[in-house]
């Protein structure tokens, strides 16, 4: 990794109406699976807690599952509901404060993407806006409306369960695939009640959600929304072919109360739209005039989707975006996966210290 010609702009403190953050920093949301019975334990808090002793703007956690029996596929995903997993929500929330961190759960229902038999309920069927998997697949009844409301339901109460435990702001994971996101696809929501429909209408599971979780928390309390255009099974795919598309998209949104928008992207520096350098936050930015994250293989030669080796790279191409205040804050995965000191080493001058990305990283908590 060269030397940057200055880096200041990814350490200058971001302040909201209702988030301040020491620096520009996020460590983005990556599942991690060591969770035994979805509860996270002292060695989850200790990987937490070194990451905001290292300077971490803003932790954003790995996806967590709402109450909800089909929300996550495997019994060492971390749930967001039960005394114990909220016992250990707890412990980690502390050992972050303890270190002088801020932290955000992301609150996450995987939806279609869960197979059937799948832990840790294994009689729970996946759901899904019409019962489609990403590829197209018929595999179970859509939900019905009374349905589709106590997931809703699920939403607003993990909401109210991490203002509770001491949480600095949520995230709702709307993007990639999973079951907000699968109503906003016209791929998998074929529904012709009121959470079907048009792209605008596609976004009414969402601002529900966001509506109810905005009464548990109150006016003050962050919600971030995590959006993507791509999903897991189609990185091509797009929810908005157009600026004038994703203004559509992002209104209701909006007006629904969300705070600050997480735009998910491969590789940051890609424009979203043809004729613009603006990437998918860039745009988001502009066109909602709220504040946005920015992601997409940070630090690194490869893009994340790779999960193969990758080694260090310029900040050149971020700071600058930063500089330009296309976006506002920078979420890192697999540097941070790898290197918990990788904010603080790049804020010191540290660059030949930073740790290339191994996949075997992916197996253990660094």
């Amino acid at each position: 990794m060269s030397e940057n010609k200055t880096i200041q702009a990814l350490f200058d403190s971001f302040s909201s109406d209702k988030l301040q953050l020491p620096n520009r920093t996020v460590m983005a949301p990556m599942t991690r699976g060591f969770s035994p019975n979805g509860v996270p334990g002292e060695d989850v808090a200790a990987y937490y807690r070194r990451r905001a002793e290292h300077n971490v703007g803003l932790i954003i956690t790995e996806g967590t599952g709402i109450d909800h029996p089909a929300s996550v596929s495997g019994d060492s995903i971390p749930l967001f509901h039960g005394e114990a997993s909220l016992e250990g929500w707890k412990r980690v929330v502390d050992q972050v404060h303890e270190a002088g961190g801020k932290i955000a759960p992301q609150l996450w229902h995987v939806g279609m993407t869960r197979n059937k038999g799948d832990l840790p309920n294994e009689e729970a069927l996946p759901v899904g806006p019409s019962g489609f998997t990403l590829d197209g697949e018929p595999v179970t009844d859509p939900l019905t409306e009374s349905e589709v409301e106590q997931l809703v339901e699920a939403y607003a109460k993990a909401a109210s369960e991490a203002k509770r435990l001491g949480f600095d702001a949520i995230e709702l994971h709307g993007a990639h695939g999973y079951l907000i996101d699968q109503f906003f696809w016209e791929q998998t929501n074929k529904r012709t009640d009121r959470y079907g429909g048009d792209l605008v209408k596609r976004t009414q599971f969402a601002v529900d959600i966001i509506k109810a979780c905005r009464l548990e928390v109150g006016p003050e309390f962050p919600i971030i929304f995590r959006f993507s255009q791509w999903k897991m099974s189609d990185y091509k795919a797009q929810l908005a072919k157009t600026p004038e598309e994703l203004e559509q998209f992002l209104q209701p949104l909006v007006e629904a109360g969300v705070d600050i928008f997480h735009c998910s992207t491969r590789r940051f520096w890609e424009p979203a739209f043809e004729g613009s350098d603006l990437n998918l936050a860039g745009w988001t930015k502009k066109l909602t005039g709220k504040p946005v994250i920015s992601v997409g293989s940070v630090g690194l030669s490869g893009e994340f989707t790779s999960f193969t080796n990758a080694d260090t790279t310029s900040l050149d191409g971020l700071v600058e975006k930063l500089e330009e205040e296309e976006f506002d804050l920078i979420a890192i995965g697999r540097s941070l996966l790898q290197d918990p000191a990788w904010v603080e080493k790049v804020e010191n001058g540290q660059a030949d210290d930073l740790l290339p990305f191994d996949k075997s990283s992916l197996t253990k908590l660094y």
